[in-house]
């Protein structure tokens, strides 16, 4: 802490600590649960900052360089971490989940059928429904059990992109240009249980032939480049 007889030390807002408490609370749920976390670069204005010197990157990004190796669901470096900065927090994927992003109008359809899945009598009936997170910009990410590769009918579409090893999903409370992300289908209310991806991508195939037909937009603040090997 340092004083000037100009410029008197000034603690930072205290919104800006409640975010950033706020944020390292819910990093430290999803690590509890088995689910890495990675610091992403904190949004200021009209982009994001992660800190590095020279970092050309305006959108949401890890703010580590070498993140994928260092995402964690150790408390204390979680913990670490959000202490000083309200970094988004991001979610890396291919470990204990898969993340399959798909459009809102997509997204809308899958929901339902999910949920109509699960109402019906038989076995095995509750593992089309899982956590699905939500951005402002209309982006829903459908968390599955991991390591299934998406069915042909989904890969081609520039709109579909599957968040495996390597990858990495902004998880709420965090903000993106749009607003902020939410979870359409929490992690509590499914027990954090993850769905069969196999049932997930059938219901996806089934919707898209409910889906009007137009021209797959590539995904603004999510990047095809992340897509799951």
């Amino acid at each position: 802490m340092q004083w000037t007889a100009n410029r008197p030390f000034v603690p930072p807002p205290l919104a800006d600590r409640l975010d950033r408490m706020r944020l390292r609370r819910h990093a430290l749920r999803y690590a509890a649960h088995g689910w890495a976390v990675t610091p992403g670069a904190c949004l200021a204005g009209h982009r994001f900052t992660c800190g590095r010197p020279g970092c050309p990157i305006m959108m949401c990004h890890p703010a580590l360089e070498s993140w994928e190796d260092s995402a964690s669901t150790d408390p204390g470096q979680v913990s670490d971490w959000w202490r000083r900065r309200p970094y988004s927090v991001l979610l890396a994927t291919g470990g204990k989940f898969d993340a399959l992003e798909v459009p809102a109008s997509l997204g809308l359809r899958v929901l339902g059928a999910a949920r109509l899945h699960r109402s019906l009598p038989g076995a095995g009936r509750a593992d089309a429904l899982g956590p699905v997170a939500v951005t402002a910009a209309g982006r829903w990410m459908f968390l599955v059990r991991p390591g299934e590769p998406l069915r042909s009918a989904l890969d081609h579409r520039l709109d579909v992109v599957r968040h495996g090893r390597g990858s990495w999903i902004p998880a709420a409370p965090s903000r993106m240009l749009e607003g902020p992300v939410r979870w359409a289908v929490p992690p509590e209310r499914t027990q954090w249980a993850l769905p069969c991806p196999d049932l997930v991508q059938t219901l996806m195939v089934d919707a898209l032939g409910t889906t009007p037909a137009r021209r797959p937009a590539v995904p603004r603040q999510l990047s095809t480049a992340r897509r799951g090997a």
